[in-house]
């Protein structure tokens, strides 16, 4: 994308959101229109907007990206640790929504050029399985609704330039940066108190696939005390948008541990130590 047009989006924005609480589509076009370029992509709310300025520009990317990328498989619970949530400046999750082309198979190559400050980090998604989990207020009724769980590499990218302040607005509206993610196979889990705690006490552990080296370690209890904590959490977020859970999505229950920049040539290794058959997933970054 060349700079007169990035000039001519962020004019877009800055006209566009400040005089609706809705971004009007030539400023969301502006922001996919560089997001696909891999330039710095103009935010397509102003700068403090309310929650709901972001999610209504979530709302209609998500639309647009669907077109590329497939239909909405999932939903994600971003920043659901404390250091993520500090790095950020907020004191709660943020929601964003998952499509099936953003889902890769362990394994991958990912080329970090084709975005704007891509991540990766450690995550973990629950598959649903009985839509009575939207009435779920603990995490043992929550396992008892679902499938099982799936390893999650989550690469996700910030897309704006560094000097963009993200808030929870503006992380809202970029879709919490859901980009690319490698997914693996379905975990069945016990049932009952030693399932629950199963999820609380697993180690997600990240290592530099080349040396070994630990790059982060965290607990399951690190994302909101335990990660099915999330799903309660995206439950009522999606009440409050008249939508709910179904039996088959998926829900990417947050960072385990440090978001870290990709750097080409790395390779990554996430095991998750302390769930059934010591599952992990392997991505390389060119």
């Amino acid at each position: 994308m060349k700079m007169p047009l990035i000039a001519a989006a962020i004019a877009f924005v800055l006209t566009g959101a400040a005089s609706a609480a809705c971004p009007d589509d030539a400023a969301v076009e502006a922001f996919l229109a560089a997001r696909q370029a891999a330039e710095p992509a103009p935010l397509a709310i102003a700068a403090g907007a309310p929650l709901a300025d972001g999610q209504c520009a979530q709302d209609k990317l998500v639309a647009r990206l669907t077109e590329s990328l497939g239909p909405v498989i999932g939903y994600k619970a971003g920043l659901t640790s404390p250091p993520a949530q500090k790095a950020f400046g907020v004191t709660e999750p943020v929601f964003g929504t998952l499509l099936k082309g953003m889902i890769l198979e362990t394994g991958a190559t990912v080329r970090p050029a084709e975005a704007v400050r891509p991540l990766f980090e450690a995550d973990l998604i629950v598959e649903i399985g009985d839509a009575a989990v939207n009435a779920a207020t603990t995490p043992a009724e929550v396992l008892a609704s679902i499938r099982g769980v799936r390893p999650f590499l989550e690469l996700p990218a910030l897309v704006v330039g560094p000097d963009t302040k993200l808030d929870g607005a503006a992380i809202t509206a970029i879709n919490v940066g859901a980009w690319k993610g490698v997914m693996g196979d379905l975990i069945a889990l016990p049932e009952g108190d030693a399932g629950v705690a199963m999820l609380a006490d697993f180690t997600a552990r990240m290592t530099d696939a080349q040396t070994g080296e630990t790059l982060s370690a965290a607990p399951g209890r690190a994302v909101l005390g335990h990660p099915l904590n999330a799903v309660i959490w995206v439950a009522k977020t999606l009440k409050a948008q008249g939508k709910a859970l179904a039996p088959g999505d998926l829900v990417s229950v947050g960072t385990f541990g440090p978001l870290t920049p990709m750097k080409p040539g790395m390779s990554v290794r996430l095991t998750y130590e302390g769930l059934p058959g010591t599952p992990s997933l392997d991505a390389s970054f060119e």
